[in-house]
């Protein structure tokens, strides 16, 4: 049996997704952070307990397909200024940079850099001092405590120049000697003439390598261990995969949340949905994202905290509002995170020693939660401890009962990501929220109330919906030059190289020529203006593009591994569902009441029922308010309408 396994990474939880022609499978591990590894295998060896009935990694690794494997830990090394110490080594010219780059984000950059900042003068590069100079700057650098050095320089020759100091410090400070502080070189990563775009995207590249690279080469050397056929592949924040050797650390930022809006596209074009947004609900954030007329919001060059890089990204916006975000009175009020528990402690009712309260502990305590189902009956949950974190927390500092202060922190939760949703998204009347995560479901329904939206879906993956979205991935690779002669045989000498390199680079992927597809296209700037020519295999030159200031050739090599488009999917009334049991639980304005529980593994497509209610699966839980009547979709999914 021919099958793919998919793993998403979180902060809190990893989920794992097997996908063969038999249809999908799912699972979940706690994440481990002080060892990426550990959890990583922990999912395989899942992966076979539920592929086989026993754990069995050997069998799996040998008969799997492909391994693809996306992350957020990049998202959270960045919001959580968890990496290396960074010098940056500027052109003496630009003695205003270092400020300006503060100033786009002065907390991230104090983070990184704070006053590890050195000058070179490039017009020495030339003469006999320019190794002298070089060293000392080094040394300089080092001895204030930077462990990984950065290059960036400006000018219309920031290039040649970096490529000067690169063949210095080679020369100087071989590997052996430079030991554990490498020297990264902006110019290497991006050709962006806008130098503090380029200089921050080597900044947080050079940030998240560390990490990045200590995980995947780990991860791929015991995968060696068993022999393991078929590559690792990386999932990166454009949409495609590529081996480990291959990855730039920068494109897995964001990665995890990008496999959601993958899912979510697909998802939208089963179901024709025109405009659709999304609630990605994990541990520690909530990522949000909008799909319109089957297209992920992406912008060309896009943001890391607010901060414009070099490279594009999909328009994804995190709340620091998950199922392990810290609930607190503050000013009278309750305020959320964005401190998170994460998997260790994790939640009160996790009994690991955790104390702070979290939207996990208060549906705990609400009823919705079932301690002997939850995370597939493989989580034992401490109402007790739950309770007692929830009033300490919330309830005796704004002198309210438990039950008044379970309802304050939902209506606080769902209040909060409706805001978000308001705030980077645009609502229409035919919006329709996709909820997903692990805990997406669970408040989505209040979610979309507050936001003004009339229609939920609830995909059967939700759990696992990031790591379900990576199987819609191919493998590329991405390529991008600046043109320095804006003519037709500079055009064509530079395609001629560049597919060539594209040629390498696939091969080295497992892909010969002629098996993937190229294209290219030339990106022009003039002032504050972009305009894309796409060449569509000509060599041409467009002569509108000749007077531009700048003109960039992009070149992508793309292997599909894509199926066929997702068929459309009815969603059709035909029987009232089932209930298979109740549960007593807290319900706005009526108190404690029992509410019928439907298990979704047990419905048929067709299947509906009006809430109150609650609608659950191994892993999520969906809380049905009033008002609202779910219906089993065809292909088993949920889609719940708001009754007028």
């Amino acid at each position: 049996m021919a099958f793919q396994i998919n793993i998403d990474n979180g902060g809190t939880l990893t989920d794992v997704c097997i996908m063969s022609d038999e249809g999908v499978k799912k699972t979940k591990v706690l994440t481990t952070p002080y060892d990426l590894s550990k959890c990583f295998f922990e999912g395989l060896q899942k992966a076979s307990e539920t592929l086989y009935g026993a754990e069995d990694v050997k069998r799996l690794l040998e008969e799997v397909e492909l391994i693809r494997y996306s992350t957020t830990q990049g998202t959270n090394a960045i919001c959580e200024r968890k990496g290396p110490k960074l010098g940056l080594i500027l052109d003496s010219t630009a003695t205003d940079l270092a400020e300006a780059l503060r100033a786009h984000d002065p907390e991230v950059y104090d983070a990184l850099v704070g006053d590890r900042v050195a000058y070179i003068d490039t017009a020495i590069l030339e003469a006999s001092e320019a190794e002298v100079e070089i060293v000392k700057t080094i040394n300089e650098l080092t001895a204030k405590g930077a462990n990984r050095l950065v290059v960036s320089f400006g000018g219309t020759g920031f290039h040649a120049n970096e490529d000067k100091v690169k063949k210095v410090v080679l020369r100087k400070y071989p590997r052996h000697l430079l030991g554990a502080v490498p020297v990264l070189y902006a110019s290497d990563l991006t050709v962006d003439r806008a130098p503090e775009r380029r200089a921050w995207s080597a900044l947080i590249n050079a940030f998240l390598h560390t990490s990045m690279e200590a995980f995947l080469f780990q991860a791929e050397n015991r995968l060696r261990d068993y022999r393991t056929k078929n590559p690792l592949l990386i999932f990166r924040n454009d949409g495609d995969a590529s081996r480990v050797a291959k990855t730039v650390a920068i494109k897995t930022y964001s990665s995890g949340p990008r496999g959601g809006m993958e899912g979510m596209r697909v998802f939208a074009d089963m179901y024709g949905f025109r405009d659709a947004v999304s609630v990605d609900v994990g541990g520690t954030t909530t990522d949000i994202g909008q799909c319109t007329d089957g297209k992920v919001a992406e912008i060309r060059r896009g943001h890391v905290e607010g901060i414009s890089v070099s490279f594009p990204l999909c328009e994804i916006s995190s709340a620091g509002a998950g199922g392990s975000s810290a609930f607190k009175a503050k000013d009278g009020a309750i305020a959320i995170g964005p401190e998170s528990v994460g998997a260790l402690p994790g939640p009160a009712c996790f009994g690991r020693g955790g104390k702070e309260a979290t939207i996990t502990d208060a549906s705990l305590l609400s009823g919705l939660l079932d301690p002997g189902s939850y995370f597939g009956g493989g989580m034992g949950l401490d109402a007790a401890r739950a309770e007692t974190a929830v009033m300490a927390n919330v309830g005796t500092p704004l002198g309210l009962d438990l039950d008044a202060a379970i309802q304050a922190m939902s209506d606080a939760f769902e209040t909060k990501i409706a805001a978000e949703l308001h705030r980077f998204t645009t609502i229409s009347e035919d919006t329709v929220l996709i909820a997903f995560g692990g805990a997406g479901p669970l408040n989505a329904c209040g979610v979309a109330e507050k936001a003004g939206i009339k229609r939920v879906a609830i995909p059967a993956m939700a759990a696992v919906f990031s790591a379900y979205g990576i199987g819609a991935c191919n493998v590329s690779q991405n390529y991008a030059v600046d043109l320095t002669e804006h003519n037709s045989a500079a055009l064509k000498t530079t395609l001629e190289s560049l597919t060539q390199k594209a040629a390498r680079d696939m091969f080295a992927e497992g892909f010969e020529q002629g098996s993937y597809t190229v294209t290219a296209r030339l990106v022009a700037q003039s002032g504050d203006t972009e305009t894309v020519h796409d060449l569509n295999g000509s060599e041409d030159f467009p002569a509108e593009m000749a007077g531009a200031d700048a003109v960039e050739l992009e070149l992508s090599a793309v292997k599909s591994l894509r199926k066929s488009e997702a068929k459309q999917v009815a969603v059709v009334r035909k029987s009232e569902a089932k209930a298979d049991g109740t549960r007593h639980v807290l319900v706005p304005e009526r108190g404690r009441i029992d509410l019928p529980v439907y298990r979704l593994n047990v419905m048929q497509p067709g299947d509906f029922a009006a809430g109150p209610a609650i609608l659950e699966e191994d892993y999520f839980t969906a809380r049905i308010p009033a008002g609202w009547t779910f219906t089993v979709s065809d292909a088993g999914d949920v889609i719940l309408d708001r009754e007028e």
